[in-house]
């Protein structure tokens, strides 16, 4: 970045209207690296490779990371953003790769790198192979490569860059077709960590059980390298993820440029919103704006967007914004997303690395993608749900050493609200620990079949899967999908056991979205998703472009488009009930009682409304006619008796508003507690509901057997709440707005909604709770 940071965060103020959007500016001063020497056993013809690269020599973290991999130390590298992790494992990986190749006259070591993304796997492939090293083997295997491909990896790859996904539906099953590849495995590197967290990382980390396991079979055991730069005790998240010690290196050598975060929040701009609450404008229209200031400026601008349908909406309005004040800059601004078809993806890819694209919407599919030298800033559309994926993705600007620009702008939601507002919440803090639970039944039971087929599973195998395990193989002995035999557990089904786990939690095989004229193929849309964005009567924007949904087909997974454009938008609306299954643990707080167990939910998209486009005016509700669906997952819930409720003097007709609101509210804050996302919990309140008989308020897991985010609600319960007060407490509305108490999320319109019994109500739970925070005068407050 040319222009410095602070003379660029000025002009983005400056425009008339703006002067109160910015509610904090963080500066992080700029750091010099510390180089070493190389390490001594490092091959030659590598050293010559990375100096042509420019790599005089390795900083001093990517040494000490590479010497204790190269001791046969698993070890994790969790160093900022840009500070070259990939050198730390690929001195000892490719370093193997070569003197065993040297020592046998062919492939006598191999890699094997796991990258959570196909766009991350094909820049690091892209990389490796820029290196210049004679004859290296390396190729990707994933979704995308062809069948020539694959079968030359699996004969000939000495480094392979995949993904869990292959891992678990390709390589696993058929693991006797590689058993040479595994055999010669001496290095297992994990990258980006962090987002192996929830239902996808417990399911990621029976994947890699199961990996050690073949690999035991066919007589190595290789070193893992695990790779991060945001996760909290990396020695442990490591641990849990592979069943395995750690040692970690977090003292990070490299050099980094200035880093500014600014925070922004939109205004208020009318008060047309439901039950007429006040209305801010919207995170994607500012975005929208500031992208535009952004490359005006010549300054190269990743923004991030939440959603596949806000993405497209930004690079739709910076291009016509463009076109007004300076034809022709709107081709250098472009959209990406999950959906799209491969080759789409791969050209925009490439279009940003050559510097054709000075702005670029994208949702999270870039938050771990390529490696992009040159970016200047980086805008968010809302709080990335975790403190490591808003550091995450402000670490995609910068790279070069250069400073770096981070514009975190509120959407209209409580989490945002209050970050932007306590901006310590955000800086100085630690970022959060990976949550996930390896031995949830739903994720441990599909694995251990799928191990079974692998090879019959045997007592002395069992630790290797968690303590779980047992019990596991017994009660699917008993449901017939395992048979016990005197040399183990044996898998009697004809289906693939892999078919079984559903490692991304999308509820199962994507919908396809096919326009009606021409039988093209647009997209996907993931099954859990499809009920809510490709219902009949949907509007769906893609690339660009909006369509109408013509049909929704569930049991052939197919959604029939027509090109239109309908002046309206369409939310889907949802029925939501949920029974308690057991109780696991609780605690009072005098006469209130928070819990967390087991629940059955059950929600059905009933009817979807139609919204004016602009102004969100509500035209019309149109019923829908699809299936009821159920999940057996976990919750936390707190209740209140109605005696204490009548003595704090709370109405009977206020409770269901009170209760709504700060479930809401609730399900907004937890993001900042447990390491999950608005999209990934959801809620249900009741001024008296049927298994506890008095005021309940849930918020549970969105994943079958849960994903450990409620469960972390349960343990910091009073910092949780407590917040969830302050926050509604301290908005600047009068009765309740998006940024407090109402959910994009409701099935119920946000109705009834009562922000000052709320926060009153949550005074009554938080009154004899340890450590909440509250003097007397502050519970006092309406």
């Amino acid at each position: 970045m040319s222009t410095p940071v602070a003379e660029i965060v000025d002009r983005l103020v400056r425009p008339a209207g703006r002067e109160d959007r910015l509610t904090h500016l963080e500066v992080l001063s700029p750091r010099t690296g510390r180089r070493t020497p190389w390490p001594a056993w490092v091959d030659p013809v590598l050293v010559e490779a990375w100096r042509a690269r420019g790599v005089e020599s390795p900083w001093t973290h990517q040494a000490e990371a590479a010497q204790a991999a190269y001791d046969g130390r698993h070890v994790v590298v969790s160093t900022g953003t840009a500070s070259g992790k990939s050198l730390a494992y690929l001195m000892p990986a490719l370093t193997s790769v070569v003197a065993g190749r040297r020592a046998n006259g062919q492939r006598g070591s191999t890699v094997l790198y796991l990258s959570p993304t196909k766009a991350l796997a094909q820049d690091q492939l892209g990389n490796l192979l820029g290196l210049g090293v004679p004859d290296l083997r390396a190729t990707t295997h994933d979704g995308d490569s062809s069948r020539e491909q694959r079968d030359w990896a699996r004969d000939h790859g000495e480094y392979l860059l995949t993904n869990p996904d292959m891992l678990h539906r390709s390589m696993l099953p058929a693991h006797a077709r590689w058993s040479k590849f595994f055999a010669m495995l001496d290095y297992v590197v994990v990258d980006e960590c962090h987002h192996y967290r929830g239902v996808f990382g417990a399911h990621v980390a029976q994947i890699i059980r199961r990996l050690r396991r073949v690999c035991a079979l066919y007589g190595s055991h290789p070193t893992f390298v695990v790779a991060s730069a945001t996760v909290a005790e990396p020695e442990v998240s490591a641990g849990r993820l592979t069943g395995l010690p750690f040692v970690a290196v977090t003292d990070d050598g490299s050099p980094r440029g200035q880093v500014a975060l600014a925070l922004w929040e939109p205004p208020f701009v009318s008060h047309g919103g439901e039950n007429g609450a006040p209305v801010r404008r919207s995170a994607t229209a500012e975005i929208a704006d500031l992208l535009t200031d952004l490359v005006l400026e010549n300054v190269r601008t990743l923004a991030f967007i939440r959603s596949r349908r806000g993405t497209e909406t930004v690079s739709m309005t910076t291009r016509r914004l463009l076109d007004e004040v300076s034809p022709g800059l709107s081709s250098r601004v472009a959209a990406y997303r999950g959906g799209y078809l491969p080759e789409d993806r791969r050209e925009i890819e490439q279009a940003l690395k050559r510097g054709e694209l000075l702005g670029l919407a994208a949702t999270n599919a870039l938050e771990l993608g390529i490696d992009i030298a040159g970016l200047d800033a980086v805008l968010m559309a809302g709080f990335p749900g975790t403190r490591a994926a808003l550091w995450q993705q402000i670490g995609r600007a910068g790279r070069g050493g250069q400073d770096a620009l981070g514009v975190f702008v509120a959407r209209d939601d409580p989490l945002d609200t209050y970050l932007v507002n306590h901006p310590q919440a955000l800086i100085g803090q630690p970022v959060e620990a990976n949550v996930f639970d390896p031995e949830n039944p739903y994720v441990l039971g599909p694995h251990l079949c799928a191990a079974a087929e692998e090879s019959p599973l045997t007592e002395e195998d069992l630790p290797l899967f968690g303590s779980a395990a047992r019990q596991g193989v017994d009660a699917l002995t008993e449901a017939g999908l395992l048979r016990r035999r005197s040399r183990g557990w044996f898998w009697t089904d004809r289906r693939r056991a892999s078919d079984l786990a559903d490692i991304r939690s999308t509820g199962g095989a994507p919908v396809r979205l096919v326009e009606q004229e021409t039988g093209r193929l647009l997209g996907t849309v993931d099954q859990s998703s499809a009920h809510g964005t490709a219902h009949a009567g949907a509007v769906y924007l893609h690339q660009g472009e909006t369509y109408l949904v013509l049909s929704l087909d569930l049991a052939d997974n197919v959604a029939v488009v027509v090109r239109d454009e309908p002046s309206y938008s369409t939310s889907a609306r949802e029925l939501t009930d949920i029974a308690v299954t057991d109780e696991r643990d609780h605690v009072l707080w005098g006469d209130a009682r928070v819990s967390f167990g087991g629940v059955r939910v059950a929600h059905q998209v009933v009817s979807y409304l139609k919204r004016r486009v602009p102004s969100g005016e509500v035209l019309g509700e149109e019923p829908l006619d699809l299936p009821e669906r159920t999940l057996d997952t976990t919750a936390v819930w707190w209740t209140l008796p109605p005696a204490t409720l009548a003595e704090a003097g709370l109405e009977e007709r206020d409770l269901p508003g009170a209760a709504h609101a700060a479930e809401h509210a609730s399900i907004g804050l937890l993001p900042l507690f447990a390491t999950c996302d608005r999209w990934d919990i959801g809620g249900v309140s009741t001024a008296l509901h049927p298994d506890t008989g008095q005021l309940t308020v849930f918020v549970y897991d969105g994943h079958p057997g849960g994903a450990g985010f409620a469960e972390r609600g349960f343990h910091a319960a009073a910092d949780w709440l407590t917040a969830t007060r302050q926050a509604i407490s301290s908005c600047r509305c009068d009765d309740g707005c998006p940024s407090c108490v109402q959910s994009p999320k409701c099935g119920n319109g946000n109705n009834p909604l009562d922000k000052h019994v709320a926060v009153q109500l949550l005074d009554v739970l938080l009154a004899d709770c340890p450590g909440s925070g509250l003097d007397a005068a502050e519970r006092g407050t309406r």
